[in-house]
């Protein structure tokens, strides 16, 4: 059996791929290569290879070199088969003299042919030595001369496990080596020449960074893009040594482990204890002390509209990029996505950071029948269009019988095999679409296009779409069809004035002709077009904007138009009513699952959908009114003209909510950074200790705070009673002593595995994995309450839960104030309060509900608790503030992205006797994310309508 026969597979870290020809060849140069360990797997046909950025950068080594200089490599492939020829000379001469020897008798002087055998030997043996001598020497100039392209190849291995592990990101983004080697190729022959060997190099770097980047751009969510050019720029740096490990690590991880109060007004309270935890470092040791003495010239800068481009006040603008950085994520974390792409122009260049815009007709050039074309689809977005558009300018169209969609779905996959079949022997292009609805297909599928793409007619091409999975358990394309395909995202339009063309251009001139009731039709229709743009555009505002993501889709938009267009021709007047319900509730609402949600859609559709809209003028935002009875043009036209700048304000929303998505948009991306740094990276000596020692040292010092579990046993023997607060008491024991349980066992198991007296479960890696970045392990998280916070926040938030339990059960007395955050599930405390006061007035309990009304007080300035009901703190409000004065909600600061809540007073009454009027409807939610977070509702009161603060997406939060 052949070498080729019996190597099968590859496997390139922990993923298996086919072996296939392009691996052939650089098999038996990776035999030889220390860093690659074969290792045969006993009976059966795999052979295993671990590659190593070393290892992968010695066999890059060797292509650039047989590009640049083939006579190198030729030269040194003749010393080789010189030096071998020598090796096999001298030993068959020493076989020659040992049978002459063993066979010579009495002595071996008397034998003249012999002695001449030996000194003919010797004579070739000082040859051959003085030859060797002479190979070694050329070798040495050789490799002298190879090493020159080292930085070439160093730099290609790099970039080659940048892309690799975009996988951590999302599964979809996977990128084979074998299409990295043709990616490579392709860089260097399409370099500029240059004579001088030293800009020779720097131009075939430069020319395999910018395809690569280029390259992997064009298959990533426009959410992923700065991720990937931060690594890739990160990682390049370090390689040059331009940046300091320990100040990226701590940009990365940026623990901030205790809360301080600011002493300055214009920070909040998390930004000064960011700063408190900056001025523990070195390099910015004082700037605590700077910052609260110069405050002014601090302010200017914080507060500046781009403080990412301005200097830093007196001697720390000498800090270096990375420095700045660190304080500026300190102070003004909503401007570090900006802060990057400055970063990287600056270290990589301008055109890193430009916008480019994906050329189809440019990735089909460098497709081919093995090649497909895969689109990763956002919701929304449909790829058919394009290709159609490029199919008829090639000659290949569904009339010419040349262009074959298949929409796939159940039922669909003979037809697919039918189409690829018929396609690969005439040269048609197919598309089949969202291939992740058959996912038990799929490794059908990828068999089919390997054997068809082999003696195909060669414009015989293959397009694949699918969605990307909400979770990477839930992927399942193959890694093959991902792998050996060229990748592109397709991704809606971003911003209200890209949103609202986009929605305009689902109709035309002759749609807004088609009714007899003319006017109205246009202006209803631009209001729903406007609507569209903003049940779109919220969004990207997470869950402020909407607290579950929802599919919205041109579809809607048209589908509502027909629905339009029927009503007012059926109708002598305006069904307003039937039309908001028919929009809200049925075409746009049929893809919303949360109350809410619901709520504010028709919030919506109440304030875009009146008689004022024809009546009166009606204004859509601030600042922009619904436009006259134009033509298609004219309402393009004054789109362009009347529109407002971008703002939150265009959605209803406060300019914080902005603030608040970019702040949430930087830490998630430097948290992803953080995850895909190289281990070896992160236990670099520069930062003093392993990974297992950082681990190590974090689980020592949780494992001496950890408090002893509850004995419950003794806190029930307190008090006989058991009432309702006395049994959430007991509920929330029993609830944090599970949890208690499970870290301390967990992290001294952990402690035996660092310690190698324990195997290492994967439950237990990964465990590992979340404390040394700085994260709460999932085995944690599922038994504690939902939280946002990183570790260090969090387990002081465990500690203060503890010791106010640890309070409440000295006496089983209600506390003064109750601090409702501190609750495993707080829907239980407000419970008890409706269930003890309708028991002290025998009041039916589906007859009552709770009431809340806010004190202008704070938690020190009560000594015990109400004679019924019970005072509430711990509370935040998202979206407005809570004006003290006026007793009312108010407009939030500027900046103030949450306020605290004063004291809340809960107590239960009768339904009929609940006031409704002027009151806000706040839905109160454990954390930021929302959505199942949902704890309940507080009617507060409000001098502005209900709509505004729908609109804003007003809510009190359990967690600041």
């Amino acid at each position: 059996m052949s070498f080729r026969e019996t190597t099968q597979y590859i496997k390139i870290g922990d993923k298996e791929c086919e072996f296939n020809q392009n691996f052939h060849l650089i098999l038996h140069t990776k035999l030889a290569n220390p860093h690659y360990k074969p290792e045969l797997q006993a009976q059966t046909t795999l052979l295993n290879f671990t590659v190593t950025e070393d290892g992968l950068e010695a066999q890059l080594l060797a292509e650039v070199v047989s590009i640049e200089r083939p006579d190198l490599e030729k030269l040194k492939l003749v010393l080789t088969k010189h030096q071998n020829d020598f090796k096999i000379e001298l030993k068959h001469l020493e076989d020659d003299l040992l049978l002459r020897l063993s066979a010579a008798e009495g002595s071996f002087l008397d034998d003249t042919k012999l002695v001449e055998r030996l000194e003919a030997t010797k004579v070739t043996a000082a040859e051959i030595e003085h030859k060797v001598t002479e190979a070694k020497e050329n070798e040495r100039k050789i490799n002298a001369a190879r090493e020159c392209y080292r930085p070439v190849a160093a730099r290609a291995s790099l970039l080659y496990f940048v892309i690799n592990d975009l996988r951590k990101i999302n599964p979809i983004y996977q990128f084979s080596l074998e299409a990295f080697n043709m990616l490579f190729h392709r860089a260097m022959e399409q370099a500029d020449k240059v004579d001088n060997t030293q800009g020779r190099i720097s131009v075939l770097m430069e020319s395999i960074t910018h395809a690569v980047f280029l390259h992997t751009s064009q298959a990533l969510f426009e959410k992923d893009k700065l991720t990937f050019l931060s690594q890739m720029a990160f990682q390049i740096l370090l390689k040059r040594k331009e940046i300091d490990p320990l100040e990226l690590d701590f940009l990365l991880r940026f623990t901030v482990e205790h809360t301080y109060p600011s002493p300055v007004d214009f920070l909040t309270t998390q930004s000064w204890s960011a700063i408190k935890a900056v001025a523990l470092m070195e390099e910015f040791r004082g700037i605590d002390r700077d910052v609260e003495g110069s405050a002014k010239l601090w302010r200017k800068w914080a507060e500046s509209e781009c403080p990412e481009k301005e200097k830093l006040p007196q001697e720390w603008k000498k800090k270096s990029l990375i420095q700045k950085l660190i304080i500026l994520r300190a102070m003004r974390p909503d401007r570090m996505t900006y802060a990057l792409r400055n970063f990287v122009e600056e270290k990589l260049g301008a055109k890193y950071v430009e916008r480019t815009r994906l050329d189809l007709a440019k990735v089909f050039e460098e497709s081919s029948p093995a090649t497909p074309v895969f689109f990763i689809l956002s919701p929304g977005v449909d790829a058919l269009k394009d290709l159609e558009v490029l199919g008829k300018r090639l000659g290949f169209t569904s009339d010419s019988g040349k262009f074959h969609n298949v929409s796939l779905g159940q039922g669909q996959e003979m037809v697919a095999e039918m189409a690829l079949e018929k396609a690969s022997k005439g040269g048609h292009w197919v598309i089949l679409q969202n291939v992740h609805l058959v996912a038990k297909w799929l490794g059908t599928l990828e068999k089919l296009l390997e054997r068809f793409s082999q003696g195909s007619h060669r414009d015989y091409r293959v397009f694949m779409s699918a969605e990307s999975a909400p979770t990477p358990d839930e992927h399942v394309i193959p890694q093959g069809l991902l792998e050996n395909a060229i990748k592109m995202t397709n991704e809606p339009p971003t911003g209200m004035l890209a949103n609202l063309h986009a929605a305009l251009c689902s109709f035309d001139q002759d749609t807004l002709e088609v009714c007899s009731k003319e006017q109205e039709f246009k202006s209803i229709l631009f209001s729903l077009c406007y609507f569209h743009a903003c049940v779109a555009g919220r969004l990207r505002f997470g869950p402020q904007g909407w607290s579950r993501s929802y599919p919205f889709s041109p579809g809607d938009l048209t589908i509502c138009a027909s629905i339009l267009y029927n009503y007012l021709e059926a109708s002598p007047h305006v069904p307003w009513e039937a039309l908001r319900y028919l929009f809200g509730e049925i075409m746009y609402g049929g893809h919303i699952t949360d109350d809410w949600d619901r709520k504010l859609c028709r919030a919506y559709l109440e304030e875009f959908m009146n008689p004022s809209l024809i009546e009166d003028e009606l204004m859509l935002a601030p600042g922009f009114a619904a436009p006259p009875n134009l033509d298609y043009s004219g309402y393009h036209q004054y789109i362009e003209e009347m529109l407002p700048p971008e703002s939150p304000a265009l959605y209803g929303l406060h300019p914080n909510a902005e603030i608040e998505f970019l702040t949430v948009t930087s830490n998630a991306l430097f948290r992803t950074l953080l995850e895909m740094q190289p281990r070896n990276a992160l236990s670099s000596e520069e930062l003093g200790q392993s990974i297992e020692d950082k681990v190590k040292n974090v689980l020592d010092d949780i494992l001496e705070k950890l408090p002893e579990e509850f004995n419950m046993a003794e806190i029930m023997q307190k008090n006989p009673n058991r009432g309702p607060y006395v049994l959430v008491c007991f509920q929330e024991c029993e609830r944090m002593n599970i949890l208690l349980r499970e870290i301390r066992v967990s992290l001294q198991q952990l402690d035996l595995g660092l310690k190698g007296e324990l195997t290492l479960s994967p439950d237990l890696e990964a465990q590992q994995s979340a404390l040394s970045c700085d994260a709460v392990p999932d085995a944690w998280s599922k038994l504690a309450y939902p939280s946002t916070y990183g570790l260090a926040q969090w387990l002081n938030d465990l500690l203060l839960r503890c010791r106010e339990l640890d309070t409440w059960t000295q006496d089983l007395a209600l506390p003064a104030v109750v601090w409702l955050s501190g609750f495993f599930n707080p829907q239980s405390f407000l419970t008890a309060i409706m269930q003890t006061m309708a028991r002290k007035n025998e009041w039916p309990l589906d007859k009552i509900c709770l009431t809340v009304d806010v004190t202008k007080k704070t938690k020190e300035d009560y000594g015990h608790p109400p004679r019924e009901g019970a005072y509430l703190h711990g509370l935040f409000m998202e979206g407005a503030r809570w004006d003290p004065q006026s007793g009312t909600i108010a407009d939030a600061r500027l900046k103030e992205i949450r306020s605290a809540m004063p004291v809340i007073f809960a107590k239960a009454i009768p339904v009929d006797r609940q006031e409704t009027k002027h009151t806000y409807e706040c839905p109160v939610y454990k954390t930021k994310t929302r959505g199942p977070d949902y704890v309940w509702t507080f009617r507060l009161k409000s001098k502005e309508k209900t709509a505004r603060w729908m609109l804003a997406g007003v809510a009190l939060l359990l967690e600041s």
